[in-house]
């Protein structure tokens, strides 16, 4: 897992091609006017949710097998736990097609609130549970762009 600030983003550039793609992307799109959807980046390999929605009080863990998620918060705020993936079991089967899988997680939550402007980098081993009130119901809109490993 990396938490950042998108301006910080070239520090991570390195871990791929497609994280360097998937990051100037954000970088030099108009966020805040991109309405909710799936956005090709580069064909199936980098695309992005755009998002919006109300925070919850919990959720289940899921986790990606081909994919690393950039969650980038646009509006608002959110918590999001995080579990080693190897501390987990599954809720429901892995879902290939949509390549996610619902999981019960046994160790204590650890959780990052990511801000306007701040994002986190979760990878096949990193168990999460976005979308979770930092202390209230807020309305958020966030993108996750998904980087095929």
């Amino acid at each position: 897992m990396i938490k950042d600030r998108l301006e910080h983003a070239k520090i991570y550039y390195g871990i791929s091609e497609n994280f360097k793609k998937g990051f100037e992307w954000l970088k030099n799109s108009d966020l805040t006017a991109l309405p909710d959807g799936r956005y090709k980046i580069s064909g199936d390999e980098i695309y992005a949710n755009v998002q919006s929605y109300e925070t919850k009080d919990d959720a289940l863990y899921e986790a990606h097998r081909e994919y690393a998620d950039i969650q980038f918060m646009i509006k608002g705020r959110e918590k999001i736990g995080v579990a080693d993936y190897s501390d987990c079991s599954a809720a429901e089967e892995y879902n290939k097609d949509e390549d996610i899988e619902f999981l019960n997680c046994n160790k204590p939550d650890s959780y990052e609130i990511i801000e306007e402007g701040e994002f986190l980098v979760l990878f096949p081993q990193d168990a999460h549970k976005p979308s979770i009130n930092p202390d209230k119901k807020l309305n958020v809109k966030k993108i996750v762009v998904k980087i095929k490993l």
